[in-house]
């Protein structure tokens, strides 16, 4: 049987307990056990390493002015290609909150990042990140607001119309269900009054006519 209880002696120190993993002395990288966060193609054999799989990787923090962003630290990822052991690296993105292909294999297309490029524009050269349009309420032209005041008007009218082929479509359907309430001998009885009345109307014309 498991043991849950654990007996801690009276001089236990916490502080003494190592804490995470240390970098290895022989390239100062960490082994982790991860899964691919995105899905990519291997440059040498062309085979598709799919997100989700689970890889022996080494993570490595990155170095230089580029290893930080607002304070938030970098790091880069090797893997190996199971097919053709070519060693593959990609680092995080914490501008995006994405990962970064940076060697090794190609990146998959992805139809959520190509919606947000269209948004938010290019990609940034140098970081790999999405340059904002960011504009402010003075910096707007008036043709814009203009436009902004049609495109609400035009809704307020679609609306409108909606509501009126509504209402359309409610009257058509009391018509037509008065109709198939009306039994046939009622019909006979209303179209014999009706043609009655047109002759009366027309015999009265032709007198007045005379």
């Amino acid at each position: 049987r498991k043991v849950l209880n654990k007996y801690i002696p009276a001089d236990f120190d916490p502080a003494l307990v190592p804490r995470g993993k240390k970098l290895s002395s022989k390239d100062g990288t960490v082994p982790v056990r991860m899964m691919l966060p995105f899905s990519m193609q291997c440059e040498t054999c062309h085979t598709f390493l799919y997100r989700g799989r689970k890889y022996n990787s080494k993570k490595e923090p990155v170095a230089g002015p580029s290893g930080r962003y607002l304070g938030i630290q970098r790091f880069r990822f090797y893997i190996k290609c199971q097919h053709c052991s070519r060693p593959i690296s990609f680092l995080t993105d914490p501008k995006n909150a994405d990962y970064e292909m940076e060697n090794g294999a190609t990146r998959n297309f992805e139809m959520h990042r190509n919606t947000k490029k269209e948004e938010t524009g290019p990609d940034d050269e140098g970081g790999g990140g999405t340059r904002t349009k960011t504009k402010t309420n003075d910096q707007q032209k008036p043709g814009q607001k203009e436009d902004a005041m049609k495109q609400l008007e035009n809704r307020v009218l679609d609306s409108q119309r909606e509501m009126a082929d509504l209402d359309n479509l409610e009257e058509i359907k009391a018509m037509n269900a008065r109709h198939l309430r009306i039994d046939p001998l009622e019909a006979l009885q209303l179209e014999e009054i009706t043609e009655t009345e047109s002759t009366t109307t027309n015999d009265s014309l032709l007198t007045q006519e005379d």
